[in-house]
């Protein structure tokens, strides 16, 4: 049977799904009223009824992200909103907290979130055999690694594709809460990684001034699809629940052609994960919406430069150099891309990201809102597209389209229209109606294929109509017309009614967690998640950092990103530069906001700790 790959997209809303899956998405996720790691993206339950019915109307699923961890308050009220997700068709839920595997729930097929941070093949193996049916990815991991927990289990693994990066592994930051009770696993990320700091060394220098040096490039490896899946991902997911329509839009459409690329190459082990076939009106491109430049972070196990220090706001579509500034204009390299209302942004002698808008372009010739001295030479990029953004907003800017043929045929007390879709369902409409032969020669069955073929704003094209009729029988256009509507309505009901939900019902388990004693980042905050630990044979179980932080003195994040790699002083990557070895501990500053980093360079990580914290400094050895 051939394996089923699936692009999977973010839905801050009802409109904004249906979009997702008007651009190709084969599944979106979306948060609820409650308990999603996105407090400010959240919908109705009725709203996501009524985006399940025309997911599924596709064959594409509807995931709903339930990814904060749970206070003992919270389970009873947590527990009545699946049951309300699992009525009204959901596919699955995405979760973090381990109380959920232990409540009386549906047979609903639930996902492990990256805030459980599944990077080890033996504790995603664990998960698999507790009846987790599907892993997201830790965004850290390479190729051999995605390999290895492939071998380990058959467990479905999804990865990110495309989007921002969390600097911290997933699930494991806690500098928002440090800094102001905003907790990150409880959908309330304060976004400290994007400020601003100094960087000062062990001798109280300041090395780096304001600075976002913590803010990190966002994520792409469209281009490791065919790595990828071969590696053992079956859905790619976009992130981005906050995102706008444009970059939903964009994103999608993107990797639907890119996919369906590899698909059709090979058609003999792989398929998409759902119907129909979409027709754009723009030509997407990931540097033509949000992003902060791109990397693949560590997928090819290489080394690179993934600070995006300057800003931490989007640095969008490179231009051109600014050639020369005339008068009140800027004459840029390639210029004539540029429309009125565009934003533009480069990075100041101050290394700082600036903007200027596009008041009037003219034959490559740029008049801005305001004048700035830019340098000759300085790279110009686009982050607000004005004209991409306004024809990409339109509905109908993306659409999608299930394939069907039909066939007009007389019966014995009429004529009847058969409908069958791309995925063998097949609808039939039967008209009541007299034979007769047209008073004149010509030929009707064209006009009546011409009407047939108006599917219009249904869900469905007619790439193939067949009239079959022993004589040139009329009937009125009306009629025809009628006919082709009520089958098309029927066909939309028979898809939802022929849809499947897989499900899967939890069943309690007791075979041994890979570890016995759990600290504060397995962020267990409540009775039933430690009951679930206990039962499979930890004995010792810390509480979750919101539930017992020490102020002043704990390790706030845990980072494959390393400043001093960054800082070309990494003893591993960059011994040339070892005499100008800088003196630990490096100290990131904010106003009051005060933190120490510590290397880890065996296993290639960054620690940040608050200002009280002490640890001791290691050696840099590498042979």
């Amino acid at each position: 049977m051939k394996k089923k790959i699936e692009i999977l997209a973010p839905a801050k809303n009802l409109v904004q799904g249906i979009a997702a899956i008007n651009s190709g998405a084969d599944a979106v996720y979306i948060g609820a009223p409650l308990y999603g790691a996105r407090s400010n993206a959240t919908n109705s339950v009725e709203d996501i009824a009524e985006l399940v019915k025309y997911a599924h109307l596709y064959n594409a699923q509807v995931f709903v992200v339930i990814n904060t961890i749970l206070y003992d308050n919270e389970l009873e009220p947590c527990r009545q909103l699946i049951w309300k997700l699992y009525d009204i068709g959901v596919d699955a839920l995405i979760i973090q907290d381990m109380a959920i595997m232990e409540m009386e729930l549906p047979p609903i097929v639930l996902h492990a979130s990256t805030q459980t941070n599944n990077r080890d093949a033996d504790k995603i193996k664990f998960l698999a055999d507790a009846g987790i049916k599907r892993v997201v990815l830790a965004r850290e991991l390479n190729l051999h690694q995605i390999k290895e927990i492939r071998e380990a289990s058959d467990v479905e693994l999804e990865f990110f594709v495309t989007g921002a990066l969390c600097v911290s592994f997933s699930g494991n930051c806690y500098m928002s809460v440090a800094n102001g009770e905003r907790s990150a696993n409880r959908g309330s990320c304060a976004q400290n990684c994007r400020l601003p700091y100094n960087l000062i060394d062990g001798n109280g220098d300041t090395l780096i001034k304001n600075s976002h040096l913590l803010s990190i490039k966002d994520f792409d490896v469209s281009d490791q699809i065919p790595n990828l899946v071969e590696a053992g991902i079956v859905s790619f997911k976009i992130e981005g629940r906050l995102k706008d329509i444009v970059y939903v839009k964009n994103n999608v459409s993107y990797l639907r052609q890119k996919l369906d690329a590899f698909l059709n190459e090979n058609s003999d082990k792989y398929t998409k994960a759902s119907s129909g076939k979409c027709t754009y009106l723009f030509d997407s491109s990931l540097d033509r919406t949000f992003n902060r430049g791109y990397t693949d972070y560590f997928v090819n196990e290489r080394h690179q430069s993934i600070g995006s220090w300057e800003s931490p706001k989007s640095k969008g579509q490179y231009i051109g150099k600014l050639i020369k500034t005339v008068g009140n204009s800027y004459e840029i390299e390639n210029g004539e891309l540029l429309n009125n209302g565009d934003g533009l942004c480069f990075i100041n002698e101050n290394n700082e990201a600036e903007g200027i808008y596009v008041n009037r372009a003219e034959n490559g010739i740029i008049y801005p809102n305001v004048l700035k001295e830019i340098k000759e030479g300085t790279f110009i990029y686009r982050n607000n597209d004005a004209a991409f953004i306004k024809l990409v907003e339109r509905e109908d800017s993306a659409v999608r389209k299930i394939s069907t043929t039909l066939v007009l045929k007389e019966n014995e007390t009429g004529f009847e229209l058969i409908a069958t879709d791309e995925d063998g369902n097949v609808s039939v409409v039967n008209l009541v109606h007299p034979k007769e032969q047209t008073k004149n020669n010509e030929s009707l069955a064209e006009n009546f294929k011409i009407n047939l073929a108006k599917t219009g704003f249904t869900p469905y094209t007619a790439d193939e109509i067949t009239i079959e009729f022993s004589g040139n029988w009329f009937l009125p256009i009306s009629k025809i017309n009628e006919m082709r509507r009520t089958v098309y309505e029927q066909l939309s009901e028979i898809r939802l009614k022929n849809y499947v939900r897989h499900e899967h019902q939890i069943v309690k388990t007791s075979h041994p967690y890979p570890e016995t004693k759990l600290d504060f980042m397995y962020n267990v905050a409540n009775k039933t998640a430690r009951k679930f630990y206990e039962r499979h044979g930890v004995t010792e179980i810390e509480k979750a950092f919101e539930l017992q932080w020490d102020p002043g003195k704990s390790r706030v994040m845990t980072t494959k990103y390393c400043i001093k790699y960054e800082l070309e002083r990494c003893p591993k990557y960059h011994r040339e530069n070892m005499d100008k070895k800088v003196k630990e501990p490096l100290v990131l500053k904010q106003g009051e906001l005060e933190y120490k980093l510590k290397f880890n360079c065996k296993p290639c990580e960054m620690e940040i700790w608050e200002k009280d914290a002490e640890f001791e400094i290691e050696e840099d050895h590498f042979h």
